[in-house]
């Protein structure tokens, strides 16, 4: 009987990471609209986010599993998809300015 240890393959390939980088980025901004949809009640909205929210997630996790690298990758893709995905929702939202005290 033999055992055997097996080595992960770690070198990196720079279209799959800019692949998954560009999936993860998408699936996070997904996650947001389908969370603002859930949130809102709107279901057939927010079946429509899921789904496409599991297809993109598929793409990544399929990809960065052969390789703990590609991890690197998917967190960075969704940190940037989810900041800009909510900085577009608040598009509409003016900064509201903190009030200052006044005299009493």
């Amino acid at each position: 009987m033999t055992i055997g240890i097996g080595f992960m393959n770690l070198t990196v390939n720079p279209l799959i990471a800019a692949a998954v980088f560009g999936a993860t980025i998408v699936t996070d901004a997904v996650y947001v609209f389908f969370t603002a949809a859930v949130a809102s009640r709107h279901r057939f909205r927010a079946a429509n986010w899921s789904a496409v929210w599991y297809l993109l997630a598929a793409f990544a996790v399929i990809n960065y599993t052969g390789n703990p690298v590609y991890v690197v990758f998917a967190a960075l893709g969704s940190w940037v998809g989810a900041f800009l995905s909510v900085t577009w929702l608040n598009r509409e939202q003016p900064e509201i300015a903190p009030v200052r005290p006044g005299p009493p």
